[in-house]
């Protein structure tokens, strides 16, 4: 007798839906992302809904979208990165006087050494993290924010406190490029990012390893896990996609500055636990700190087109918002009617 398997015929969309319904958390992420669209639509349908406003919004979220993703790998170990503001700007700005140094009227070869050398940068910050955190043992939230001052220091020393600019027009040509005639290129970089993170994450043994160290540290020692190889590889990997943002963030001022972003760190760690990465380690979603990242893109835009309200209210909002999902979060967590439910089953 031969068995048929039936391929998967699901859409992403269909998939997303069916996650949707397993995940609360998602689900509820969702919930808050329509009604903002469906809000400001209504409030103002002929600013929000128009393309300046979407493209303008697939441009900027990259910045902080790509520090997120490296934050959640962090966090998802149960430790923390704070330095991936100070790694961005370290490696825009290296890559801005590579690019001058090599070709300061613009060459190809001269924009592809500068970016990859910025990758390197952010490489090497993020080894330095992770030997920081496994090797010497300092508490996660302390060394990286301890790296994040060294950044922004040598970047300070390296630029005198000044932005660097006049970069050669190839690389703005380069990131002002439109995939399709559509896309803006910081979004495809963002989407390669997610694609990156997902593969890695979620179909790899490194990144079953790194939901491993975060759940239990002691049974992943015990079953033979090097936990100080991995936490080196995972710092090292949001090094990478803070000099990835750095390198949009470069496109997007057209200059390097040393405190470009510098709201960005904060930001960051409130998209992760808003996304429903666990502090503790061990748990989190991608797609629920993709969500994250464009509700709080959206409220931005959103709020952006009420000039009566102060730019001091954000972080309140911001703030509430994350404080009532946390909340939701937890209440239905401790639900004893759900939990004797899960018992039963």
């Amino acid at each position: 007798m031969t068995t048929t398997t039936t391929p998967d015929k699901q859409g992403i969309g269909t998939r997303f839906l069916s996650l949707a319904r397993t995940d609360a958390h998602v689900t509820r992420l969702v919930v808050i992302l329509l009604a903002l669209l469906v809000m400001f639509a209504a409030i103002r349908p002929g600013n929000f809904a128009n393309s300046y406003t979407w493209i303008s919004m697939a441009v900027s979220f990259p910045e902080f979208g790509l520090m997120a993703l490296g934050v959640m790998v962090c966090m998802v170990t149960g430790g923390i990165d704070l330095s991936v503001v100070g790694i961005a700007n370290l490696s825009s700005i290296i890559a801005a006087m590579v690019m001058l140094a090599l070709a300061p009227g613009g060459s190809g070869t001269a924009i592809g050494a500068a970016i990859a050398i910025a990758l390197v940068v952010g490489a090497l910050a993020g080894i330095l993290n992770g030997i920081l955190v496994a090797v010497v043992k300092i508490p996660a939230i302390l060394a990286t924010l301890g790296t994040l001052e060294l950044f922004i220091g040598i970047s300070i020393v390296l630029t005198a406190g000044s932005p660097i600019s006049g970069l050669p027009p190839e690389y703005s040509a380069l990131m002002a490029a439109r995939l399709g005639g559509v896309l803006p290129m910081q979004f495809v970089v963002f989407l390669v990012a997610v694609a990156l993170v997902a593969l890695i994450m979620g179909r790899t043994t490194f990144g079953t390893k790194i939901y491993m160290l975060g759940t239990n540290a002691t049974s992943a020692k015990f079953s033979g896990l090097n936990s100080v190889s991995l936490l080196i590889r995972t710092y090292l990997f949001s090094g990478i996609l803070s000099a990835m943002a750095g390198l949009v963030m470069l496109a997007n001022y057209n200059s390097a500055k040393a405190d470009y972003g510098v709201v960005y760190t904060l930001l960051t760690v409130l998209i992760v636990v808003l996304g429903g990465v666990n502090p503790n380690g061990g748990s989190g979603r991608l797609i629920g700190v993709v969500l994250a990242i464009v509700i709080l893109q959206i409220l931005s835009s959103g709020l952006n087109l009420f000039p009566e309200i102060s730019n001091f209210y954000r972080d309140l909002i911001w703030g509430g918002v994350l404080l009532l999902v946390i909340a939701t979060s937890e209440i239905t967590a401790r639900n004893p009617f759900k939990r004797k439910q899960k018992e039963v089953s």
